[in-house]
């Protein structure tokens, strides 16, 4: 039998598809707890050139003149069951069909007059798609107990106990010498013990080591020999480091699925990070700050590891793309799509950097750090448009006197006929920031004069203002700042 290939879905049980009442399903023979990967239907003699394994194989036997080599060619393949239509052609599941399945091990499922295999086809792909949600929404609770577990007091046996008790087994900690020193979960037997410490020695040898290694033990064909039909217990174990210092992450899993895989990946994670030799302590804390966050750790939880608040955002421009970020005095840099963002913790003054242009924000507490990151965004912007090396939010002003979100609401209804068109955005920010001067503006964007005209008319007549009304231009201005 060739094993299926593995869908991006989870695969589905045989019984929960049965107990979708309104398509009348019958189970003739097999066992129910058989997993469905994906439906297929065929009206071939011979379906096996068309399988991959795993699948539902629908048919209403249009050309069932031999049972028996149909069931042993569909089970060759790796079908994981059948599906038989009563209808057109046959009244009734044919005897010799079900007896040719008992045979091969192969679950028959009658489906009655009046249900269409699209039917059954849909109520497949719709429980592998509620099995999706299911694992993401599985995975997404684990990483955010793991995330919480690393910001405790003794993080490592936190996210140790957090991992075994979300995989159903056992999470360990071993030293280089292979000893155990810190575990969470249920206890091994014998052979699951004597089997992981292979694993461990294997991924923790000096020479040539993979960085995991995975073994089942008990079920059909696992190492210690269980009883046959037994699905067995996955170990694994990963190298949390390099060297003769690193450690190894030792696990014992009672489900063999994906969800399982991605929660222990993002449990190794953080490991390395709170127990990384090489790390200094500042080094180590913002690592792991850093891993809360994109965990789902709420600001306020991880910012004492970053520093003493409040915080100044820095958002720069330069006009070298392969510059080096400048020097801000602080690790806490981000360079993404030409603009570097930093983060400067309180009491670091911003100066002006040559070849670069930056926009500072105010100072900001855990909680206003997305507000701080809009605000050097903006400032960027001014500074941009101003030809200053450096510019500062401004508090007071008309953003004091207006709600934020209004502001941004008024300047996306104002601006929205422009908001398609990048180079008209920009042509008319440049613009007001030069007072109208079209030679100014066409060197500053880098285009002919009759560019910037062509565009200036263009930004008139989609907003149906005057653009030499100053109460018209004050207003344009206003809200290209909240952009």
């Amino acid at each position: 039998m060739v094993e299926p290939l593995v869908p991006f879905a989870p695969p589905v049980r045989l019984a929960a598809l049965l107990a979708r009442r309104e398509l009348g399903l019958r189970l003739v023979a097999g066992d129910p707890d058989t997993e469905l990967h994906w439906v297929h239907t065929s009206e071939m003699a011979d379906p096996y050139p068309y399988l991959l394994g795993g699948e539902l194989l629908l048919t209403a036997g249009v050309q069932l003149a031999d049972p028996e080599r149909f069931v042993a060619r569909a089970a060759e393949a790796g079908a994981a069951a059948l599906g038989f239509g009563v209808t057109p052609v046959y009244d009734t599941v044919p005897g010799a069909l079900a007896a040719a399945c008992a045979r091969h091990g192969l679950p028959l499922v009658e489906v009655e007059p009046g249900t269409t295999f699209a039917a059954v086809a849909r109520a497949v792909w719709r429980l592998m798609a509620d099995a999706r949600l299911h694992e993401l929404r599985r995975v997404t609770d684990a990483q955010r107990a793991l995330a919480t577990a690393a910001a405790r007091p003794g993080p490592v046996p936190a996210v140790l106990r957090v991992l075994a008790a979300r995989l159903g087994g056992r999470a360990a900690l071993y030293a280089p010498d292979g000893t155990e020193y810190a575990a969470a979960g249920r206890g091994l037997t014998p052979r699951e013990a004597a089997a992981l410490d292979r694993l461990v020695a294997v991924v923790a040898g000096e020479e040539r080591r993979p960085s995991s290694a995975a073994d089942t033990v008990g079920g059909a064909g696992g190492t210690a020999g269980a009883g046959a039909g037994a699905p067995g217990v996955r170990l694994a174990a990963y190298s949390l480091g390099t060297g003769r210092e690193g450690l190894t992450l030792g696990l014992a899993l009672a489900r063999h699925e994906e969800a399982d895989q991605r929660i222990a990946e993002t449990a190794m994670v953080l490991l390395s990070l709170l127990t990384a030799p090489h790390q200094g302590a500042d080094e180590a804390t913002r690592s792991a700050a850093l891993v809360r966050l994109l965990l789902g750790a709420r600001p306020e939880e991880v910012a004492p590891l970053l520093g003493e608040a409040p915080w100044t955002v820095v958002h720069a421009r330069g006009g070298d793309g392969q510059a080096p970020p400048p020097a801000l005095g602080t690790p806490l840099v981000d360079a993404a799509e030409g603009t570097v963002r930093a983060l400067l913790s309180a009491g670091r003054d911003v100066a002006p950097q040559p070849g670069w242009t930056l926009g500072v924000s105010a100072p900001a507490g855990p909680g206003e750090l997305a507000a701080a990151d809009a605000q050097a965004r903006r400032a960027l912007r001014r500074a941009q448009a101003a030809h200053t090396g450096l510019a500062r939010h401004r508090a007071g002003g008309l953003d004091a006197l207006v709600d934020p979100a209004e502001a941004d609401a008024h300047a996306r209804a104002l601006l929205g006929p422009l908001l398609d068109s990048p180079a008209l955005v920009e042509t008319l920010r440049v613009w007001l920031s030069l007072h109208g001067g079209w030679d100014r503006t066409a060197t500053a964007l880098g285009v002919h004069r009759n560019t910037v005209r062509q565009r200036i008319a263009r930004c008139a007549a989609l907003l149906d203002a005057d653009l030499e009304d100053a109460q018209t231009r004050m207003e344009l201005w206003f809200a290209l700042r909240r952009l």
